[in-house]
């Protein structure tokens, strides 16, 4: 008996005395699966469920909500998510119009948002619970218009962009470089997510005697887009959006129609060979059996951000709280798969953008130029 309660005694000494697990922390991931960006929204959900799984010393739990297209429904997503266990950040769609929704909430919560959407004037708001870690269009749109005039050497860009909030932040920037480059728009046309014919925007930009096509717009519009233009301007050169590097997007379109196609992003994780991003590519692939975009890339680095914030204040001491997660983002740097994120004080924590191109005899593009841009003051 006397040896029973020994061993028992031995046992418990051993439990009391090893690590506490870590504690399970709730993530709400709020992104658009369905709808016209749902394509961006499910590699948010899977960027972020990824960096979940291999967080080390974090145990994060990624709860998705589906906010569908609009803020209306981004809002009940909200409110849903935070009805349940609190939670130490919220990962946030990637349409503008349901940040602009979300971020007076975020900030009357007081819970950090972290997001991909590119919608410049997100950074603008100065709401110090915002996070974004893809770059804005005030970085992507000056790469993308600086690679159309200094690289291709084209003077006549006929910008078409989408007529969401996402659509007209992207022109305004792009306005505003082309002109400042010597090289302003002989055309700008803006297409709802609806019009399913391109034709009579291409004309125009033909008509206009335009040197080069400058798309700005979601996937599914980009995608006919280039097919259309390949139809009725075979030899102009594309310089698209984001839109443009995701592989989905890319499926749909022919070898053939992709060449002289250019686009612009923060990274191209198909097209690497090594290092981080080449990592990222394997694991995603091995979870997912689909190709990864920048999207999910970027959600990946912030859920990683996210962690490496938490083991911070862990290893200082101190409570694990939406507050101390905001101080620690706001202040910290984290090298990631992409890029190495910083804020600059607006909550925009990414500054670089790539320019790749298509060949012709694949899918997958060829990285042509990164740009670092500074943010503007």
């Amino acid at each position: 008996m006397g040896r029973r309660r020994s061993a028992v005694a031995a046992l418990l000494a051993a439990f009391i005395a090893a690590p506490a697990a870590a504690q399970e922390l709730r993530l709400p991931v709020l992104v658009p699966l369905t709808g016209f960006v749902a394509l961006e929204g499910t590699s948010q959900r899977n960027g972020a469920q990824l960096a979940a799984g291999q967080l080390r010393d974090v145990a994060l739990k990624p709860d998705v909500l589906d906010t569908q297209a609009t803020p209306e429904a981004a809002v009940t997503a909200w409110e849903r998510a935070m009805g349940g266990t609190a939670a130490p950040a919220v990962v946030g769609p990637i349409l503008g119009t349901q940040m602009l929704a979300l971020l007076p909430l975020a900030q009357e919560r007081g819970v950090p948002l972290l997001t991909i959407s590119g919608t410049a004037r997100l950074g603008d708001l100065g709401n110090p619970w915002f996070f974004r870690f893809f770059p804005s269009d005030a970085t992507v749109k000056v790469a993308h218009a600086r690679y159309v005039v200094e690289k291709l050497g084209t003077k006549r860009p006929a910008v078409i962009y989408q007529s969401t909030a996402y659509g007209q932040s992207g022109r305004e920037q792009l306005a505003k470089t082309l002109t400042e480059l010597n090289a302003p728009p002989v055309l700008e046309e803006s297409i709802a997510p609806t019009v399913n014919d391109l034709t009579p925007a291409l004309l125009r930009a033909k008509n206009a005697n335009a040197d080069v096509i400058v798309l700005h717009l979601h996937s599914a519009s980009t995608v006919l887009a280039v097919r259309q233009a390949r139809q009725l301007l075979p030899d102009l050169p594309i310089v698209a959006g984001s839109a443009m590097h995701q592989p989905a997007t890319a499926a749909l379109l022919e070898p053939a129609e992709l060449k002289n196609v250019c686009a612009e992003t923060a990274a191209s994780p198909i097209s690497a060979t090594s290092g981080p991003l080449r990592a990222f590519l394997d694991s995603y692939r091995a979870a997912y059996r689909s190709e990864p975009d920048a999207f999910a890339a970027a959600q990946f680095d912030a859920v990683g951000m996210l962690g490496q914030a938490i083991v911070e204040l862990r290893k200082a001491g101190q409570t694990v709280t939406p507050k101390a997660v905001r101080d620690r983002l706001a202040t910290d740097t984290y090298r990631g798969v992409v890029t190495t994120y910083r804020s600059d004080g607006k909550g925009n924590m990414a500054h670089e953008a790539e320019i790749v191109c298509f060949d012709g005899t694949d899918r997958v593009p060829k990285p042509a130029t990164r740009y670092t841009v500074p943010p503007r003051s």
